[in-house]
């Protein structure tokens, strides 16, 4: 008999995923297709608790397995590669709406994915040259590509099963991700105008007095001689680390 290829792998697809509402294939042995889905399911539990390891403590065993097997079950991932799951579980958390759940949910679980990507990212700038330290001031700059400017509302970088926050504070967290030269991902929490400052040089290259004349230019009653030298000095640390590199 001739056998539709298709319609059997999304039967013994359909099966695997969602075991409770798909019936096995007929043709293949119960305790075949039961293998068939522990390793499967598995696979990407392992994944998501290795990905996640502060999002995992906060639930117990039957919590967590419910969580996995609910995004394994219904979330339809667009990527066939292994490494972007932890990217496909961000959109799932996105648009999961349950009772109960932390309000501070997917910040935590994208804080974590970061770290990950960065990781794996293809860019590879230039950083700081002796030239860029030794003339700083004058030099065009902007955020390298292996930096990412991260606001949450949620002191995301303190959460545990010891401290779970219910609202939000009054301050939003900053934090700076960034990949150094040895190719090590790094956090830095930053202030409010040190991270504006960082997203206008992002935004467009130039210099940090052009940056910090924008910056002034939003808050009525500053001046760009009292911001400049502590702005001068908050960039060229950021060049060392490879925060900050030549446009």
């Amino acid at each position: 008999m001739a056998v539709d290829f298709r319609a059997k792998q999304a039967e013994f697809a359909a099966y695997i995923r969602d075991p409770q509402h798909n019936p096995a294939p007929a043709d293949v042995a119960p305790e075949r297709m039961a293998m068939y889905r522990e390793l499967f399911f598995n696979n990407i539990d392992s994944f998501l608790s290795t990905s996640f390891p502060v999002l995992r403590t906060l639930f117990d065993d039957q919590q967590w397995l419910a969580l996995a097997t609910d995004f394994f079950a219904s979330h339809r991932c667009q990527t066939p590669y292994f490494s972007e799951i932890a990217e496909e579980f961000l959109a799932y958390l996105q648009q999961r709406q349950q009772p109960g759940d932390y309000p501070f949910l997917w910040e935590l679980a994208h804080y974590e994915w970061v770290e990950l990507a960065l990781a794996i990212a293809k860019d590879e700038p230039l950083f700081a040259s002796d030239a860029l330290l030794a003339d700083f001031e004058r030099q065009t700059l902007t955020v390298s590509p292996l930096a990412w400017l991260l606001a949450y509302q949620y002191p995301v970088q303190q959460i545990s099963a010891q401290f779970l926050p219910v609202v939000p504070p009054a301050q939003p967290t900053y934090l700076v991700v960034y990949r150094d030269a040895e190719h090590e991902v790094h956090f830095m929490q930053a202030a409010a105008l040190t991270f504006r400052l960082l997203q206008l040089l992002e935004r467009q290259a130039g210099t940090a007095r052009e940056a910090v004349t924008q910056l002034v230019a939003e808050m009525p009653g500053s001046d760009i001689d009292s911001l400049l030298p502590h702005a001068l000095s908050s960039l060229w640390e950021m060049a060392v680390k490879g925060i900050i590199v030549a446009a």
